[in-house]
């Protein structure tokens, strides 16, 4: 096996860590179909959700008593049966997930030519505030230059403020500059805290996947479960790009960056993908509670999307729930 496709196999391993974890499906798939409904939905519908994800029952009943532990879902109970809603809180973290996800990529953001950077120190026995301090600031655009110096090309510098103190972070510098560099360094700029040549390959690896997908789709041959899986797919790998890659300005990219290409073949295959998928999660909610199978609804188009959420590309600054 060559460089390049060991590289694409560890890309798409890693663009498939988000099915790891069902919280995250969940309130994806409910957001999609769900959103913004105050009915509660029957356990057994949830649960069943998440089975076409390969989710075991005795995992996705745990999953669901997690989330209304951490206010993500409020409970209903009549008589012996359970109901679920998305809660306040998950409505939120909705939005503003929808925000970044839908809006990553739509544009150019410009650049002045100046960096965020935050320095920072840690004591190296609290490995935990460490670990969660690096994926909020990841989820912020920043990678890691030297130890405890991190950057990103965006004006980010509140945002990073603002998580570093709501971890408490004792020592904390953060400021806008230019780079520059000696005439013989051979080192090249920030830029290269991000590994692009990664980045490239698991872009790469999601075009394949991508592609493959809406060829099914238009082939007329896949069946709503497949549909639903699949749109839910598309949008989960879709957003991890919006935390692995900085959208760097296009100064800093190498030519013929992917990621117009994927944007593109994402929003086809979510438009293509929207009516069966829907289809089939109405069929799972009508098996248990029929008068809500009516309700069911699902977006058209990214565009649509971050209509209904108010959002403009590149304004979230968020911090997922589900982090760290």
């Amino acid at each position: 096996m060559t460089t390049g496709d060991t590289r694409a196999v560890e890309a798409s391993e890693d663009l498939l860590r988000p099915f790891e974890h069902p919280a995250t499906l969940l309130m994806s798939v409910l957001g999609e179909y769900w959103w913004e409904r105050p009915e509660p939905l029957p356990s057994a519908s949830l649960v069943e959700l998440l089975r076409l994800f390969g989710v075991p029952e005795a995992a996705a009943r745990a999953t669901l008593s997690r989330m209304a532990r951490r206010g993500l879902l409020d409970v209903e109970r009549r008589g012996r049966r359970t109901f679920y809603a998305l809660s306040a809180r998950a409505a939120q973290v909705l939005r503003d997930g929808a925000v970044r996800i839908f809006g990553f990529g739509a544009e150019d953001l410009g650049w002045d030519g100046r960096w965020s950077l935050v320095a920072f120190s840690v004591p190296e026995e609290n490995r935990r505030l460490r670990d969660v301090l690096r994926d909020r600031l990841r989820w912020l655009g920043f990678a890691s230059l030297y130890d405890g110096v991190w950057v990103t090309p965006h004006d980010r510098v509140e945002a990073a403020l603002r998580t570093l103190a709501e971890l408490g972070v004792p020592t904390v510098s953060a400021f806008r500059a230019v780079h520059r560099t000696l005439a013989d360094s051979a080192a090249g700029g920030p830029e290269r805290a991000w590994d692009l040549q990664s980045l490239r390959a698991e872009y790469d690896w999601f075009i394949v996947r991508a592609r493959s997908i809406l060829q099914r789709a238009r082939s007329g041959v896949m069946e709503p479960g497949d549909a639903l899986v699949s749109r839910t797919f598309l949008t989960q790998l879709w957003s991890g790009f919006s935390t692995r890659d900085p959208q760097l300005p296009v100064e800093l990219l190498p030519d013929d960056w992917p990621r117009k290409d994927a944007r593109e073949l994402f929003a086809l295959g979510y438009e293509e993908l929207g009516p069966r998928a829907a289809a089939e999660f109405a069929r799972i909610v009508e098996d248990l509670a029929p008068e809500l199978a009516g309700l069911v609804g699902f977006q058209t188009t990214a565009e649509s999307v971050l209509g209904i959420y108010g959002g403009k590309p590149g304004a979230a600054e968020a911090v997922s729930p589900f982090a760290g």
